[in-house]
């Protein structure tokens, strides 16, 4: 029989017969690795475990731990809703059901029919018993005129329409039991393997996103290999919802938001712009250390700055319409971006190569009009600020440049206590070149930069294609919280092409005109989305030195007021947020608020404070510290927060 190779990923090469599968190496390594086996990377692509190799080729095993696993266990989930809803559900059609971060799900018509949370718990049932089935995901290739014959007797329009974009002979179907979907895969070996299935929540969702198509009816869930893990996600859902910052945002009262103001327009009240004002206090001080010239620049631009950027053509549709002036032909654009306008500042004066790296920051408001439906709190808005800044330099400079922007990403995240996170270089798609503007030469050369520069500061990438912006690859932070859930914040962009875009030039040493390159970067991001993740890492309890409320001064009594004022003069003195409980009530009615609303220190105050001339120190969460001179409190809280706000 003939033999192929099989290299595996510590390097060893392993002959078989042609035609063997990912599960028959796995069972010629050991038996428990092919029970745990879900799926196979086979030269850079993930197929089913139970799929023939014909050729030589690299082979990976994909178990639970791999993310690649975890994404076929979901996607085949998915499936398994489908078939259960196809049984409960006679005539239902379907959508998608793709796999997404945390699970899966699948948008359906029901027709006249509705299906709501209370629904839940009996689809739940049928996919437990479906999975007992153990019905193995088969594979069948189709032609396109069997595909779209199956569908048009099905009725199913969803299906017939995602055809029309697929090529014949490009066409793949998945079966499991008595349901089939079209589908690219892969899948795990069988419906046995999926253990635990809980159905989050019922949703609305409009057909491919389009606001003017027909709303679908969307089942979120999540499904894990061992019961046991399923509530452990559990118990993580339950201590998100505490978490939650749209609730602590309330509670806490840092901001809201106004159906007269407008959807996903954010209102900061006074405690929550403190701390808004304190993260850009500590923004601006790392970035004067590090060079950078602060600029303002307006909210609007005229439309043809965008469309020089690029900006409208790749964002006009997820824009704001154009304001339109009484002036013929003239329109402005809210700006989805401050990089066009940081172009202009640079084009304000010539430029020598002695200017250069020319370092503009600025925190700068933009607008984009997301859809409705997928709004939510602070981590998706429609007007959001950015803490952005736009280096200009010498190609000779961009990887010393690129470099010193990581240090102050992780020197952020250090301050903040985001302590597991991975860097992910953004690339472009090879194989949808048109996404993007510039040439081969200059993404290739951007793209070269990025990966040296992270490898020379040590840091574990993983590369990812199609996540670059339209103009330039980047290196995304993506920073796992206190609960373990992924967010990308921080980012860095190498850029070739809006310097070529706007004619950029500088004079260089041989006296002739170069174009610079633009890094663009973004510690935080969106502020109000860092916020929002702030507020559920740390669960409200901000560091010190963020803090809205930092010190609450409890009176015992009506008769320690005037010495409470006293202390909250001297402290404002000293650029120490303070306020006094005047309330008239008990002393542990007013600990217990000032816990709950989780200020850093509270100073009781009483007669032998007043006598002493001291306060009574308790910390949140940790209960008596002791009593001492309001000046050696100074010096204690100055000592904590020294680092970050100097």
């Amino acid at each position: 029989m003939e033999q192929i190779n099989i290299t595996l990923p510590d390097g060893s090469v392993r002959r078989y017969p042609k035609g063997s599968t990912g599960l028959d190496v796995a069972k010629s390594i050991s038996e428990g690795l092919a029970r745990n086996v879900l799926g196979a990377v086979v030269n850079g692509q993930v197929w089913d475990a139970h799929r023939p190799i014909e050729e030589d080729a690299a082979l990976k095993l994909l178990t639970w731990n791999d993310p690649e696993g975890k994404a076929a266990f979901w996607h085949s989930s998915a499936h398994l809703l489908a078939e259960a809803l196809e049984e409960l559900y006679p005539g239902v059609k379907f959508g998608i059901g793709p796999n997404i971060e945390n699970g899966f799900y699948y948008d359906i018509d029901l027709g006249d029919k509705t299906l709501g949370e209370a629904d839940l718990a009996r689809i739940e049932e049928k996919m437990a018993e479906l999975a007992k089935c153990k019905s193995e995901f088969t594979r069948v290739p189709m032609a396109k005129a069997d595909a779209v014959k199956y569908f048009e007797e099905k009725g199913d329009e969803y299906k017939l329409e995602l055809l029309e974009g697929l090529e014949d002979g490009s066409i793949t179907f998945y079966k499991q039991g008595n349901f089939t979907d079209l589908c690219r895969g892969p899948h795990i070996p069988n419906t046995g393997f999926i253990k635990a299935v809980k159905l989050l929540n019922v949703a609305g969702a409009y057909w491919r996103g389009d606001e003017k198509r027909k709303q679908l009816t969307r089942i979120y869930g999540i499904s894990f290999p061992k019961a046991g893990e399923l509530q452990e996600y559990l118990k993580m859902i339950e201590e998100a919802k505490k978490r939650d910052h749209r609730k602590l945002g309330k509670e806490l009262e840092l901001f809201t938001f106004s159906e007269k103001v407008g959807m996903g327009l954010p209102l900061w009240l006074p405690k929550g712009t403190m701390l808004r004002e304190r993260l850009e206090q500590f923004m601006r001080r790392a970035q004067r250390k590090a060079g950078y010239e602060q600029v303002v620049t307006p909210h609007i631009g005229n439309k043809e700055l965008y469309i020089t950027s690029g900006h409208y053509e790749k964002y006009g549709a997820d824009s704001f319409q154009p304001i339109r002036t009484p002036h013929e032909g003239e329109e402005f654009l809210l700006k989805p971006m401050n990089c066009p306008h940081h172009c202009e500042i640079y084009k304000a004066k010539p430029r020598s190569y002695k200017d250069l790296p020319l370092r503009l920051a600025e925190f700068g408001t933009v607008y984009r009009y997301e859809q409705s439906g997928e709004l939510h709190g602070l981590t998706r808005v429609r007007g959001f600020t950015q803490d952005d800044a736009h280096i200009f330099c010498r190609p000779d400079q961009v990887k010393e440049e690129f470099k010193k922007v990581i240090d102050l990403v992780l020197y952020v995240f250090k301050a903040l206590g985001f302590e597991n996170y991975t860097a992910q270089v953004s690339l472009r798609d090879p194989n949808n070149k048109q996404k993007y503007i510039g040439g081969d030469e200059l993404w290739d050369r951007a793209e070269r930069d990025i990966i040296e520069a992270a490898d020379e500061r040590g840091l574990q990438t993983v590369q990812v294609q199609g996540e670059a912006a339209f103009y330039g690859p980047k290196l995304d932070f993506m920073v796992r919280d206190a609960l373990g859930r992924s967010w990308q914040l921080g980012t860095i962009q190498v850029d070739y092409n809006l310097p070529e875009r706007f004619k950029l030039e500088y004079v260089g040493a041989d006296n002739q005109r170069h174009r610079p390159v633009m890094i663009h970067r973004a510690p935080f991001g969106s502020m109000e989305r860092f916020v929002a993740v702030l507020i559920e890492h740390c669960a409200g309890n901000f560091p010190l030195w963020l803090s809205p409320d930092q010190v609450s001064i409890l009176p015992i009594s009506e008769k320690y007021a005037d010495y409470a004022n006293q202390v909250k003069e001297q402290l404002q003195e000293q650029e120490i947020t303070a306020s006094v409980d005047h309330r008239d009530e008990k002393i542990g009615r007013k600990i217990r608020d000032a816990e709950v609303q989780k200020v850093p220190f509270m100073l009781i105050v009483g007669e032998k404070e007043q006598e002493q001339g001291v306060v009574s120190i308790r910390r949140h969460g940790a209960g008596d510290q002791g009593s001492v001179s309001l000046d050696e409190f100074v010096d204690r809280f100055k000592g904590e927060i020294k680092d970050y706000l100097g």
